[in-house]
C-alpha cells in the first residue's frame, strides 16, 4: 500500500492526494488523516478532504456490491475468496446485528483495523440494512472515527512536535 500512496504522490499531491487516497480500502480517512498532517496541511482542511473522500464508496459498495460478488462467483476461485470475505465479516459484525444500525454506526465509529466505510458497507448489506439507513449510520459512524483519529494524530503531531 505504501508503494501505491508514493506512486499516487508522483502525480497528485497535498490536498488531492488526501481525497484520493482516502477512497481506499483499509487506509481511509484513518490513514489519509495522518498523512495530511504529516504533509503540513492544516487540520480541519485535512479532516473535511479525507472525510468526504472515505464516505465516497460507501454508497456505491451499498448500492452494487451484492451485483459483484454473484458476478464473481462464477467463478470458482473467486467464489471462495468471497465466501470467505462475507463470513468473516458477518463474524465480526455479530454484535452490530443485535443493535441493528446502531451497531452499524458504531462498528464504524470505532477505529479498529477492518471497521471502517468499506466492511461497515459490506456488513450493512449481507444484515439487510435499508441504503438510506446504511448510508447515514456508516457516514456518522465515519465521521465519529474522523473525528477520534483527527484528535489522537493532532495531540502525536504536537508532541512529536
Amino acid at each position: 500500500m505504501d508503494a501505491l500512496i508514493h506512486w499516487l504522490d508522483n502525480y497528485i499531491h497535498g490536498p488531492a492526494l488526501v481525497f484520493v487516497v482516502s477512497m481506499l480500502p483499509i487506509i481511509e480517512l484513518r490513514g489519509t488523516i495522518p498523512i495530511g498532517l504529516a504533509m503540513g496541511m492544516d487540520l480541519w482542511p485535512t479532516f473535511i478532504l479525507a472525510y468526504i473522500g472515505s464516505c465516497v464508496p460507501g454508497p456505491l459498495i451499498i448500492l452494487f456490491i451484492r451485483d459483484v460478488f454473484k458476478w464473481l462467483k462464477t467463478y470458482p476461485n473467486w467464489r471462495r475468496w468471497i465466501e470467505k470475505l462475507e463470513a468473516k465479516t458477518l463474524a465480526r459484525g455479530d454484535r452490530t446485528r443485535k443493535l441493528g444500525l446502531f451497531g452499524l454506526f458504531l462498528f464504524v465509529a470505532i477505529p479498529l483495523p477492518g471497521t471502517g466505510v468499506w466492511t461497515g458497507s459490506l456488513l450493512s448489506v449481507l444484515l439487510g440494512f435499508r441504503f438510506i439507513h446504511s448510508v447515514i449510520a456508516v457516514s456518522l459512524g465515519n465521521f465519529v472515527a474522523g473525528l477520534l483519529i483527527l484528535g489522537l494524530s493532532y495531540g502525536v503531531f504536537n508532541v512529536i512536535g
